[in-house]
This record gives C-alpha cells, sequence and structure tokens, in this order.
C-alpha cells in the first residue's frame, strides 16, 4: 500500500520465512507440509539486542560477519559449516540457540499441510494461503499493541520473478481488504534478495522449519520448538493454537471448501 500523508512508521518490524514448499501437485512423502513464520520485532529491541547479538557470534564464530545463515547448511555442513568440525560446530548452534532463546520477539506461524487440501474442490497456493492467515492474526497482534494507524514493513525473501509478481500482488489483495475483517491492512511488503544479510530473515529461517517439525512428529524430541513455545503470539488464555499458531487444516476440520471445514478466513 501507498503510505497515506502523515501515517506514521510502526515501531514494530516483520520478517517473514518459508519452510518445505508450495507445490499441491507433488508432494514429500518426507514433509508435506508447508509453513510461513513471523518473527515480529520491536525496533528498538531489534536495533539494541537482537541485531548486534548475532554479528558479535558470527565474529566469535567465524571472525567475520558475512555469512548467512540458513537452517539447513548447518546439519549439513554446508557453505561456512563446510570445514568446520563437530566441537565448533556445536557450540555455534548452543550459542545460537541461546541468542534465539533471548531475543525479545512475538511469532505468529502458519502450518499447512498439503495432504488435506483437495485441487478438485479449491486449489490454493500453500503460500498465499499462509500468507492470508498470517496477516490476519498480524494486523490483530499490532492493533493490540496499538499500531493500527501505523504502517509496518513485512520483510520476505525474494523467491524468483514470477513467485515475487504473484505474491506481491496476493498481498495487496490481502491488505486491501480480501481477509477476515473485511477491511485494509495498514503493511508495506519489503522483498529482500537471498543473498542479504538480514538478521531478522536469518532468525526468522532458523524458526520456521522446528516449528512445522512439531506439528508432522508431535511425539519427537524438537528443542528448537520447547524455546519458541515461549515466543507465540497467545490468547487471553494463554493458548497459542489458532492464534500464534495456525495449523490448517484442523483436525476436527474438512479440506478447504468442505462442508465441515470453515472458511480459509477463519
Amino acid at each position: 500500500m501507498t503510505k497515506p500523508a502523515g501515517m506514521p512508521f510502526s515501531d514494530y518490524i516483520v520478517f517473514v520465512d518459508e519452510t518445505g514448499d508450495h507445490s499441491t501437485t507433488i508432494i514429500n512423502r518426507d514433509f508435506p507440509l508447508f509453513g510461513l513464520a513471523f518473527c515480529v520485532f520491536k525496533k528498538s529491541d531489534y536495533i539494541d539486542n537482537v541485531t548486534p547479538a548475532l554479528r558479535r557470534l558470527k565474529f566469535a564464530t567465524f571472525g567475520h560477519d558475512m555469512v548467512v545463515l540458513h537452517e539447513h547448511a548447518i546439519p549439513k555442513k554446508e557453505n561456512a559449516f563446510a570445514l568446520m568440525s563437530r566441537e565448533p560446530r556445536e557450540a555455534f548452534l548452543t550459542a545460537l540457540t541461546q541468542l534465539i532463546e533471548a531475543a525479545t520477539f512475538t511469532l505468529v506461524a502458519v502450518i499447512i499441510d498439503k495432504r488435506r487440501l483437495i485441487p478438485a474442490i479449491i486449489a490454493p497456493n500453500p503460500y498465499h494461503l499462509a500468507l492470508l492467515f498470517g496477516l490476519e492474526r498480524l494486523q490483530r497482534l499490532l492493533a493490540s499493541k496499538g499500531q493500527e494507524q501505523k504502517l509496518t514493513h513485512v520483510v520476505v525473501e525474494s523467491r524468483g520473478r514470477r513467485e515475487d509478481t504473484e505474491l506481491e500482488l496476493e498481498f495487496r489483495r490481502i491488505t486491501e481488504g480480501a481477509n477476515d475483517s473485511g477491511q485494509p491492512f495498514p503493511f508495506r511488503l519489503v522483498m529482500s534478495d537471498k543473498r542479504s544479510n538480514s538478521e531478522g530473515l536469518q532468525l526468522a529461517d532458523m524458526v520456521a522449519r522446528p516449528v512445522a517439525l512439531s506439528v508432522l512428529c508431535p511425539g519427537q524430541p524438537n528443542r528448537a520448538f520447547e524455546i519458541l513455545q515461549t515466543k507465540f503470539w497467545r490468547d487471553s488464555n494463554e493458548r497459542a493454537e489458532n492464534c500464534g499458531l495456525k495449523v490448517f487444516p484442523e483436525k476436527n476440520e474438512g479440506p478447504p471448501g468442505s462442508p465441515s471445514s470453515p472458511s480459509p478466513n477463519g
């Protein structure tokens, strides 16, 4: 959206990252989910604490802060971790886990179970569906913090020209009123290059997969998710379900468009 004259910038910034792929024609049996993690930082916390903490960790580990962290690269020993022995890598993971635990941010995560989407009834793009659910919750979260009359930037990673164009159109459609409130949202999309050394995007990258794994394998040990449990936006009864954590379809829901399923805006 265009910033209306006189509208101040929000006190918050949001970084979004994905996990899984958004294909509904070929579904990975080992990871049939798609997820988006929205990490909401108060700008003062982000500038004064989160950003310098991650930079200090990079300098201590690599001697510089040019390494762009990706969740998948650490266990696979890729990129900067290719020549790192086990002990330094484990020390880095421990320090990174402690950094995330100490970081002050609010988490909204949306997980789409692609196995339960029926294209013959409705064929939503899982990314766009997760974006809808996420932005609706983000609007309510920011309104609760008095930001409804301020412009909030939502930063996502660029995925390619066609995907970016589709995402921008969908983002605009949702924020102009195609949402559960029917009202415009004061959000602006920011596309960031994959090579961007953004601390916020790197932390969002670390968050998305552990949340999805907690949904896929709820009984499996998941130390990262245990820490993230404290970050979820919660309702007045301190429940994260359907608030800071949205799983779609839910266990008692039919596929989107079926008689037992609520509107995707629910």
